[in-house]
């Protein structure tokens, strides 16, 4: 099987291509690329085209996406991304598959082994569907007015509303979700951080790791750390102090930020 792997991070790029090659029958990783540019280029000159295409949604200059608006891509694809977005499943139909970073080698295996039925079939594998891309892409950027725009928290034996624009940031601490505004209040609510994600408007905030979902305006510096992480500082200042990105999500954080 001929893959080619469409990834701007090259530290995700070559843990891929590495996973890739261990497979049992090995995956030939014959093209690579950084950018839509850069893709356009090689799927238009390949002198083989690829069986499966692996595509990471976020690129250094712009979604993934415009691939599909410029060429006519035949092959199946597997897409990659740091978001644990809720509307990805729509991808688990038509041959198509997604993966989360850091990708996990046994559910690689399992996109893999979809890959192998569907080429073993009499009928080829269809190719990514332009409705179901239209529906994830709908899916992906829904309208504002679907996006939570208040939450009731209680306050001894009284209910406090707190509308999203006073909020600075979210973060979890011993099994609790906690809200911080921007008056430097916090109060626990009843939502995780993952249902938060599905909640909120993703224009506004970012799931900077595990612990902290932070609104653009609490996101007071950003500052360079050890191999190529990221820390930022927010305000009201975090009960961590200094809150790192995620390394799995630098690349998306930073795409994010020049959205």
């Amino acid at each position: 099987m001929i893959a080619f792997v469409i990834e701007d991070e090259p530290l995700a790029a070559r843990r891929l291509t590495d996973l890739l090659r261990r497979q049992s029958p090995p995956v030939d990783v014959r093209g690579t690329a950084d950018s839509v540019e850069a893709a356009v280029v090689l799927l238009q000159t390949a002198p083989v085209p690829p069986d499966v295409l692996f595509l990471d949604i976020h690129l250094s200059d712009g979604l993934s996406f415009e691939l599909f608006e410029r060429l006519d891509v035949r092959c199946p694809v597997i897409f990659t991304t740091a978001y644990d977005a809720y509307a990805l499943r729509a991808f688990k139909v038509n041959s198509i598959d997604y993966l989360l970073k850091p990708i996990d080698e046994e559910e690689l295996q399992a996109a893999l082994a979809k890959l192998h039925h569907l080429r073993g079939r009499a009928t080829p594998a269809p190719a990514l569907d332009p409705a179901l891309l239209a529906q994830v892409l709908q899916q992906l950027q829904p309208q504002q007015s679907q996006y939570k725009k208040q939450f009731v928290v209680k306050v001894g034996e009284h209910l406090k509303v707190i509308p999203v624009e006073n909020i600075s940031y979210f973060f979890s601490l011993e099994k609790a979700t906690f809200v911080q505004t921007r008056e430097n209040r916090r109060f626990v609510i009843d939502q995780t951080l993952e249902q938060l994600e599905k909640l909120l408007d993703p224009r506004q905030f970012f799931r900077l790791n595990r612990a902290y979902f932070a609104h653009q305006d609490a996101i007071h510096d950003i500052i360079h750390y050890t191999n190529s992480r990221l820390k930022t500082v927010l305000v009201p200042a975090a009960p961590d102090g200094d809150v790192l990105v995620s390394r799995e999500r630098v690349s998306a954080f930073r795409a994010w930020l020049e959205r």
